[in-house]
């Protein structure tokens, strides 16, 4: 067995023994239904702690990578079918919050929630009390700026985030920065209340029809808008998920206009696929995106935090105009959630969801 705990990595011993793992798995040097080594055997070989390994097997189970059989051992459960193209996820509805605004029900563990409060408490005591920065509390910023990296590889500074309570919050955020002056075209149909915030703010919306891969490439040339609101992933309320193949015709649309993308890439974590899908704000090299997301639907629908990621060219205007406005969530939310994401707790629980999801979706099919 050809693994190695190196000590001056940075990562700890189970995080680098699971990637080594995982990437054999992956690869196929481990295939479906093949037994790992037993736990023992494996910290020998390496000379590490059986604790550590156990570590590592655990983050693999919860992943979906391996599960273990009563006094059998650890055994491969990963295969690529399991993982179905775009065409399949639009034909089969999966809920999500926006079906219901009233959704009380979080899959998020209550006593994992609950062990990261009483921390938060322990740890910044009194300054859970203080005001938060404007645009959010370092710790938390610098907390997503590193998990968007880990998990779609889109590479932003701590300074680039904005922190507000909800989407909706940050929507009018995006229309007071760009400005009533500019026509902004939307999915149809979409998320209605993405059309009534922008309105709400005097702004011109274009409604443009969507077809199987995304707004149709008519309606795209035909508009006059300078600003494209998206949803790529698993828009509401139809279900499509726009190819790579209409995300860069997003992009050169926006080019040539001069204009900018707003990408909302709700929801995007819990994709039933092994990796999550290329964002529009990862491939566009010429245009500026605006990113945004939240945690009411991967935390619990109580959470009312969401982030916006802006690109380096309009932080300065976005400081200029409305750099004063106050962040609207508190330092104790805002310090648990980092805290989750920091400690691993956050994803680990998006990668049970989307296993279950997976066998969810592969019980449908067949």
């Amino acid at each position: 067995m050809n693994y190695h705990i190196s000590e001056i990595s940075g990562k700890t011993a189970y995080m680098q023994l699971y990637e080594q793992l995982k990437k054999d798995i992956v690869t196929g040097i481990y295939t479906y239904g093949t037994k790992l080594p037993s736990k023992r055997t494996l910290s020998d070989d390496i000379g590490i702690s059986v604790i550590t390994t156990q570590h590592a097997y655990a983050i693999l189970c919860d992943e979906g990578y391996i599960e273990p059989r009563q006094r059998s051992g650890y055994f491969v459960i990963y295969k690529e079918s399991d993982f179905l193209s775009n065409q399949e996820n639009i034909s089969v509805n999966i809920p999500t919050k926006k079906n219901n605004d009233h959704n009380t029900k979080s899959e998020f563990p209550f006593s994992v929630m609950a062990k990261t409060m009483r921390k938060v408490l322990m740890d910044y005591g009194e300054h859970i009390l203080m005001k938060s920065p404007n645009h959010g509390c370092p710790q938390l910023k610098s907390a997503i700026s590193a998990y968007l990296m880990r998990s779609c590889g889109i590479n932003v500074k701590p300074e680039q985030i904005i922190i507000g309570a909800g989407a909706e919050y940050l929507y009018s955020l995006i229309a007071l920065l760009l400005g009533k002056d500019r026509t902004f075209a939307i999915e149809n149909p979409s998320y209605d209340k993405i059309r009534k915030v922008y309105s709400s703010n005097g702004i011109e919306c274009q409604m443009l029809k969507m077809g199987n891969d995304g707004i149709k490439t008519t309606e795209l040339e035909n508009s006059n808008a300078t600003v494209l609101h998206i949803t790529p992933f698993n828009s509401f309320p139809s279900g499509i998920t726009a190819t790579v193949s209409k995300r860069y015709e997003y992009i050169r649309w926006a080019e040539k206009r001069n204009g900018y993308i707003i990408e909302d890439n709700y929801d995007s974590e819990l994709t039933v696929s092994s990796k999550n899908d290329d964002t529009v704000f990862s491939l566009a090299k010429n245009c500026p995106v605006i990113y945004l997301n939240t945690f009411s639907e991967t935390i619990a629908p109580s959470m009312r935090v969401g982030y916006m990621v802006l690109p380096t060219d309009l932080l300065y205007e976005f400081e200029k105009k409305i750099g004063f406005y106050s962040c609207t969530v508190p330092v104790f939310e805002q310090y648990v959630l980092s805290e989750l994401i920091n400690n691993g707790d956050f994803e680990r629980h998006i990668n049970r969801v989307r296993r279950a999801r997976r066998k969810n979706r592969k019980n449908l099919v067949i």
